[in-house]
């Protein structure tokens, strides 16, 4: 039982509603998602969630296959990003709970085409490093996909994304720069058709750069 000296954290799920809603209305007509990875930062994923999936959001990002599991029974018919790419063996439980793994390594890659082989064609994405040094293929992976397209065959791309690094500061040389290099890469691959997969349900791939500091700096 709390005393008098513990503190309480009080959770305003209509203020977190709010700020979805905000941020959706500055993106339009581009499409809005929310990032519910590591419990929702420690709010309750399980308990948000659903109701941001009311406000109209159809689009989250979890870090971990196990993240994407808990919130699959939770969010009928919503596509759940797998941020931290597709673990070694995870194949079918990802598959199998209709997740959509961002892969961010030539060898995820190559998994998922095999896996994709076995299980039929699932939805992917694609995360590309332009600057933040954390997760997403190389600038020399992006070349040898441009230079062959073909390492893309069998693959149904669902998103094609990077994250700025210093979305912060809206002068920052940076945020340009990566821009240029994420434009540069998508105008320069040649995807495979979208497979129509109920999944996907794009007739190409979606393209995501901002987060969410990254939404104030325009379009």
């Amino acid at each position: 039982m709390p005393d008098s000296y513990s503190a309480a954290l009080t959770i305003d799920i209509g203020a977190i509603v709010a700020n979805y809603r905000l941020l959706a209305g500055r993106t339009a007509p581009a499409v809005c998602g929310a990032a519910v990875k590591a419990d929702c930062y420690g709010l309750g994923a399980a308990m948000i969630a659903p109701h941001l999936r009311r406000a109209g959001c159809s689009h989250f990002f979890v870090a971990t296959v196990d993240e994407g599991m808990a919130l699959r029974p939770l969010l009928p018919g919503a596509k759940i990003y797998l941020m931290n790419g597709l673990p070694p063996g995870s194949e079918r439980d990802v598959a199998g709970n209709e997740l959509i793994p961002i892969l961010n390594s030539m060898g995820e890659l190559e998994r998922w085409k095999t896996a994709n082989r076995g299980l039929g064609a699932r939805p992917a994405g694609l995360q590309f490093d332009t600057g933040l040094n954390r997760l997403g293929l190389s600038h020399d992976d992006a070349l040898h996909l441009i230079a062959d397209p073909h390492r893309l065959d069998g693959l149904d791309l669902a998103l094609i994304m990077s994250h700025l690094s210093c979305a912060d500061d809206p002068e920052h040389p940076q945020n340009r720069a990566q821009l240029r290099r994420f434009r540069e890469i998508t105008d320069s691959l040649r995807l495979p058709p979208r497979l129509g997969n109920s999944l996907g349900g794009n007739a190409r791939a979606l393209r995501s750069l901002a987060a969410s500091s990254s939404i104030f700096l325009g379009s």
